[in-house]
Order: C-alpha cells, then sequence, then structure tokens
C-alpha cells in the first residue's frame, strides 16, 4: 500500500515541479512608456494641428513640434525622476520609523502582525509561532511590517533613473511620429491631413498594445486612445481657428 501511494504521489510532485508561474511582473516599466508615448503622441499632434490651422508653413510646424518634443522628453523624463526619488526617499522615511517603534515598542508591534494575520482568517494558536519567529528576526519583522502593514514595496535603487530615461525615449518616439509628414510634405495642411491618418492610425496600435499589457479589453483601449488624441488635437486646431479669425 506505502509502494502504491508513493507510485501515485509521484506524478503529482513531477506535474508541480514542472508548473511555472507565469505573471506579468514588469508593470512600472509599462507605466512609464504608456506615459510617454501617449502624451507624445497627443501632445505634439496638437500642436502641429494646431499651426497648421493658423496656417503656419510646414517648416515652423516641424520646427516648432521638434522643439514641443525636446522640450516635453526632459520634463516628462524630469517628472519621472523626481516621482521614483520621492517614493524611495517615503520608503526610507518610514522604514527608519518602523525600525524605531520596533525597538521602542516591540509588544505593540508583535500585536500589530497578529491583527494583520487574523485578517487572513488565521486564529491566535496558528499565527503565534509565525510572531516569535519574526520577533527573532528583526529584519525579516521590519520587512514584514513595511510590507503587510504599510503596504509599501522596497523601490529599486535603480528606479528613478531607469523612469527618467523610459519616459523621455518614449515621448520622443511618440512625439516624431505625428510629425513625420511635416518632414515630406511642404504645405501644412496637406501634412497636417496626412499626420491625422498616422497619429490616429499609431494611436489604435498603441492602445490595443497598451490594453494587451494592462489586462483591458485591446479593441476598446485602442478606440479609447485614439478618441482622446483625436479630441486633443480638434480643441487645438479650433483655438487655432478662432484666434486666426479675430
Amino acid at each position: 500500500m506505502d509502494g502504491d501511494g508513493a507510485s501515485r504521489g509521484q506524478p503529482m510532485l513531477e506535474k508541480r515541479a514542472s508548473h511555472r508561474e507565469r505573471h506579468f511582473t514588469a508593470g512600472e516599466v509599462v507605466r512609464d512608456v504608456i506615459m510617454g508615448v501617449s502624451d507624445g503622441l497627443t501632445v505634439p499632434f496638437a500642436l502641429a494641428a494646431g499651426l497648421s490651422g493658423a496656417s503656419a508653413p510646414s517648416s515652423l510646424v516641424l520646427t516648432a513640434g521638434l522643439a514641443e518634443v525636446a522640450a516635453g522628453a526632459i520634463s516628462m523624463g524630469l517628472g519621472g525622476y523626481l516621482a521614483a526619488q520621492s517614493e524611495a526617499d517615503h520608503y526610507k522615511r518610514e522604514m527608519k520609523r518602523e525600525q524605531e517603534e520596533i525597538i521602542t515598542v516591540p509588544d505593540t508591534e508583535a500585536a500589530e502582525i497578529g491583527e494583520i494575520m487574523s485578517q487572513y482568517g488565521l486564529e491566535p494558536h496558528e499565527y503565534g509561532p509565525i510572531v516569535d519567529g519574526l520577533r527573532r528576526n528583526p529584519q525579516a519583522w521590519l520587512d514584514f511590517m513595511m510590507r503587510f502593514e504599510l503596504g509599501l514595496e522596497k523601490p529599486d535603487p535603480k528606479r528613478a533613473l531607469q523612469s527618467a530615461c523610459t519616459i523621455a525615449l518614449s515621448y520622443m518616439i511618440g512625439g516624431l511620429v505625428p510629425l513625420l509628414p511635416y518632414m515630406f510634405i511642404s504645405t501644412a495642411q496637406n501634412a497636417m491631413l496626412t499626420s491625422v491618418v498616422v497619429t490616429l492610425v499609431a494611436l489604435l496600435f498603441f492602445g490595443y498594445i497598451k490594453g494587451r499589457f494592462t489586462g483591458n479589453r485591446p479593441f476598446t483601449s485602442a478606440v479609447q486612445t485614439a478618441i482622446i488624441g483625436a479630441l486633443a488635437s480638434a480643441a487645438a486646431y479650433g483655438m487655432a481657428k478662432a484666434v486666426q479669425a479675430r
């Protein structure tokens, strides 16, 4: 019987050993890419459409557009860097405060571990050994409190620079798309019509990819992204026409 039980259990162990967890773990990078590309596609597109509506020549639209892409990439990258750096600074402050509480009021902090465990349906006799184990390991105790009490994950030390570079590069790539027609078509109005088509296609494609990565419906995401870009450019074009009429 024991041999048969072991032979039956062996395939289950092999099945478990061959199982591979497949989770998407690059959420922060995708968020930075989405932020950079979406702004890069819409802002220069709206600027080019607005200048075209004011009857500016293609050369002027292109010059202004490239200047905006450069300035926007720097601004967006700097914003991403400061945001990530602020998160890292916040984590350090909270970790220092939590570390002091573990030293000064250990019983209170240990009771908080029990409160956290009870939220997962564990009884005192079940989480008691876990509390004792964490109290014997101050670093693990600190990591546990940071994650489960405060809901904070330790940030990557390279996160700020990576975020800045990712957002800036994504913004430049997205920003060049609506400006491409102005490089080859001398008449701003004709270039604008081509830019509308090219940018809307890019917005649809980007929205679809974004939906795939974020877990949303790809086609819904594509349509929403294209509509937002179209509304932004239409508003800029309308304002330019209104100012020109005066």
